[in-house]
């Protein structure tokens, strides 16, 4: 099942492919019974191999390389746009962070693995110093060190980057990327290049996770000023240039997204020559791919699918990553506004029976907002267990004794969505068993982007899967000031111990005050905490060195395919 002899019929597959998964999904979508949806899939993908076997092949084609060193990812959705201060979701930045670099990453080695928040260490900056007042970070810059298009990055590259989503004033500030990355920046006042390789960015007031978010998915990730320059933002995003292990090649939208290897890269050479990011939203269709071949990895697997899988020789990997699946409550809702709804709708949720039996233990009840690996993640805290008696009492309590009609928006994929309508129409079924009727709403991924910030006051809630390496996830979901703080939740006393924790130098009481923080959120519960995914990812026995740390992306540079 994993022989890749015929690239010609692989290839082929590929282009084919956006046609196959619009046929699936339909044949999906009006089909109940699950053993038809997997005889009609079959037969689908059945007949797109026969029919691409017969066209022959080289297996030379456009998108894939004739050697072995191509690794093909199944990926759960198309992803945004190739702009790392713009894009959103962890589907872009997995891809987007092999081109572009930060000054700061994270071990990502199987070694940091074992750690349960991985470690920070040097990436484009070799090393930095904080002033003992905590407002000035100085970076000392990697030499040396050039784009891909052959610009060199520096001090006045760094401040480009910093500029372009800080600054209005500055000639190629984009408010988009400002909006995107404003929790990391908007406690920064300014930023200087002192000389060619030190950078420096002074702060109004202390951020004691500023390194952390420089490191993960909400960093200041360096492209090239000469390709902004004369591409523009939009025309960037069709031709990324940062300073990665990987450079970007082409992109088919709905398709493929292909990077080769950058063999000018100041650091370690990957191995492979090149990977394509394939989106195939449908989790059936891409345990299919993996097992006739037509890719190498997906993330992902349908919770079902895992234990055949392992039985036909696939590995199998999970982590214990920064994940939450939540919801945020719609506190302009006439219902949801009522703390006592909230309250009642977090305890009717079975999310044990959830984790284990819809998701086959690939997840765990999730109590916390903050998600596993990070500092104040307390795996003990527990907070409206399931009580469906006591929620029906609570929403009498409320003033609802017969329940209401509400809406619940949520995406159809997507970055660690795991299998979103399920999971929503499990909540649904939960929910009515307490008098709350829910209309389930639902979107594309991407689309899904675009509109989730902003609930209309006619929809109770929505969802999003989230987490952080940094208890500044907590402040990014509930506080006043955050930019992602959806459901306008507004606690002063909560926004005080926040404001408190960032300022505090010992780590020790950080953490202290993140998590009294935390519990006193949890007491209003804006947000409803349901499950933390295991993010298990599958590929084919060659596959090596491809490590899931504890962390929502990972590094390519030590894969290799040996046959």
């Amino acid at each position: 099942m994993q022989n890749k002899k015929h690239r010609g019929v692989k290839n082929s597959y590929i282009r084919n492919y956006p046609r196959i998964v619009k046929l699936v999904d339909y044949l999906i979508r009006d089909e109940e019974e699950w053993l038809m949806k997997k005889l009609l899939i079959f037969l689908t993908l059945m007949l797109v191999l026969v029919l691409t076997a017969c066209s022959g092949g080289d297996g030379d084609v456009e998108g894939a390389s004739s050697g072995d060193q191509t690794l093909i990812i199944g990926i759960e959705s198309e992803a945004d746009v190739l702009d790392p201060h713009r894009a959103g979701g962890w589907v872009t930045y997995r891809i987007l962070r092999q081109m572009h670099e930060s000054l700061v990453t994270e071990d990502l080695s199987e070694e940091g693995k074992s750690k349960p928040v991985p470690d920070l260490k040097p990436a484009l900056a070799e090393s930095w110093e904080v002033s003992p007042d905590g407002l000035t970070y100085t970076f000392k810059l990697r030499e040396g060190v050039k784009f891909h298009d052959g610009t060199d990055f520096n001090a006045a590259a760094a401040e480009f980057n910093f500029r372009r989503i800080m600054d209005p004033e500055f000639e190629y500030y984009d408010e988009r990327s400002a909006g995107n990355l404003s929790n990391t920046v908007s406690k920064i006042s300014d930023v200087k290049a002192v000389d060619d390789y030190t950078f420096e960015v002074y702060f109004k007031e202390p951020f004691s996770q500023f390194l952390r978010m420089l490191a993960g998915y909400s960093g200041v990730n360096m492209l090239s000023p000469t390709a902004l320059e004369n591409l523009g933002n939009d025309g960037y995003a069709e031709a990324p240039v940062g300073t990665g292990p990987f450079k970007f090649k082409e992109r088919v939208k709905g398709e493929k997204i292909v990077i080769e290897k950058n063999p000018e890269y100041w650091g370690e050479q990957p191995q492979l020559e090149q990977v394509i990011f394939q989106p195939i939203p449908n989790q059936a269709a891409r345990s299919l791919a993996l097992e006739s071949g037509q890719v190498d990895v997906i993330a992902v697997p349908a919770p079902d699918s895992i234990e055949k899988l392992q039985q036909n020789g696939f590995v199998v990997e999970s982590s214990n990553p920064p994940h939450v699946w939540l919801l945020n409550m719609n506190l302009n809702n006439e219902y949801m506004k009522n703390p006592k709804v909230r309250q009642a709708i977090a305890m009717a949720i079975n999310r044990e029976g959830m984790a284990e039996t819809l998701l086959k233990g690939t997840a765990t009840a999730a109590y916390s907002i903050q998600s596993p690996s990070n500092e104040a993640y307390d795996p003990d805290f527990k907070s409206y267990e399931y009580d469906p008696e006591k929620a029906k009492q609570l929403l009498a309590e409320a003033g609802y004794p017969n329940g209401f009609d509400t809406v619940f928006q949520i995406s159809v994929d997507g970055s660690g969505q795991m299998i979103p309508v399920p999971m929503a129409e499990w909540i649904q079924q939960d929910l009515a068993k307490i008098g709350i009727n829910v209309e389930l709403e639902t979107f594309e991924w991407i689309s899904y982007l675009g509109i989730w910030a902003d609930m209309p006051d006619n929809v109770g809630f929505n969802q999003m899967s989230s987490g952080a390496a940094s208890p500044f996830h907590l402040y990014q979901f509930t506080h006043s000031k955050s930019g992602v703080n959806v459901t306008n939740y507004n606690n002063p006393q909560a926004d005080a111990l926040m404001d408190q924790a960032l300022a505090e130098s010992d780590s020790a009481k950080e953490i202290e005050l993140w998590k009294q923080a935390h519990e006193l959120v949890m007491t209003d519960v804006p947000n409803i905490p349901i499950v933390n995914d295991t993010a298990p990812y599958a590929m084919a026995s060659y596959v090596k060195g491809f490590v899931l740390p504890n962390q929502q992306w990972y590094d390519l540079t030590d894969v290799t395919i040996e046959k």
